[in-house]
């Protein structure tokens, strides 16, 4: 009996934890948390500590205790984040700037062994080198297909080899190969999957986006706005610019196409149009310059060391007489 009383007590105290937390903070990082141990869950929430606070627990309880609060206090919008709690997830709520607290969360990666059976979350890729094992071992080089040879009493890799697909299963004799050269392919830690932010729901590569990415995302949004625009002759400010030089180029087919009727600019455009050498006349005057002003240089230059030249010739001369 006293034993459901605990369980009784510990979901309470768990409920009115979660539902505290919900009203202080609306920025709430959905973290992903397999192969993390409590050691590094620790020094993880060390880092974290003074804006930030990590929640763990199961998936169900986290579920209940976010319906109930938001039956209870009218808050629909946390019910965002019900979807997203499967699997191995936590909560880190926060105040801070989501993408420092995203970043800082990284940092607590640690390596980890390819243990058998595990399912590799990378490509696994042996380098070249020596290994330091001796030459009895080769065998177990061969085993895998792994090109070797001996040099100086010692197995050296020759080339690279890809030894685990991600995705794969890691297999006993991987395993022990790279436990023999000291290898932690793996490396674990909390994954920031989604970001609840007042309401709003978003996957967490947002964070990763720049400027420069926002810019040229916005502008291709504004395109198919004008593009949607033009096509249904649906006038929006987006659209006006080109609506206006759309209709320029259509008054000016028509002056062009028409004796009657012209304007100044049209005036122009039909003047080169009768006499197309007016645009090679307009292009040559500034070459022309350019290279008058280039063979005027080097002949004041001349005139410039004629009279030294003259003073030389004379000074010798009466030096001679």
């Amino acid at each position: 009996m006293a034993v459901k009383v605990n369980k009784a007590e510990k979901k309470l105290s768990y409920h009115s934890k979660i539902c505290k937390l919900l009203d202080m903070y609306s920025q709430i990082l959905i973290v992903g948390a397999d192969n993390v141990g409590s050691k590094q869950l620790q020094e993880i929430r060390a880092g974290l500590r003074g804006d930030s606070v990590i929640l763990m627990g199961k998936n169900t309880m986290m579920k209940r205790s976010i319906r109930v609060h938001a039956e209870n206090t009218g808050n629909s919008a946390i019910l965002a984040l019900v979807p997203h709690l499967v699997n191995n997830v936590g909560l880190i709520f926060t105040r801070g700037d989501l993408k420092e607290v995203s970043d800082e969360v990284s940092k607590y990666k640690v390596g980890a062994p390819a243990r058998v059976g595990l399912v590799a979350p990378v490509d696994v890729v042996v380098p070249p080198g020596n290994t330091g094992l001796d030459p009895s071992q080769t065998s177990f080089f061969q085993v895998l297909n792994i090109p070797t040879k001996i040099n100086k009493g010692t197995v050296e890799i020759i080339t690279p080899v890809e030894l685990i697909k991600k995705g794969n299963k890691v297999e006993s004799s991987q395993s022990a190969l790279l436990s023999k050269l000291g290898i932690k392919p793996f490396s674990y830690g909390l994954v920031v999957e989604n970001v609840y932010d007042n309401g709003s729901v978003f996957s967490s590569e947002v964070l990763d986006l720049t400027e420069d990415d926002l810019v040229v995302r916005f502008g291709a949004g504004l395109t198919n706005v004008i593009s949607l625009s033009m096509a249904l002759s649906y006038l929006t400010l987006a659209a006006v610019p080109h609506i206006v030089i759309n209709a320029y180029k259509n008054i000016l087919s028509f002056a062009l196409a028409s004796d009657d009727y012209s304007f100044p600019l049209a005036d122009k455009i039909k003047e080169y149009l009768k006499d197309p050498s007016k645009f090679a006349v307009a292009a040559a005057p500034a070459p022309v310059a350019a290279a008058s002003e280039s063979s005027a240089a080097p002949a004041k230059e001349e005139k410039k060391e004629e009279p030294e030249e003259s003073e030389d010739e004379g000074g010798l001369g009466g030096l001679f007489d």
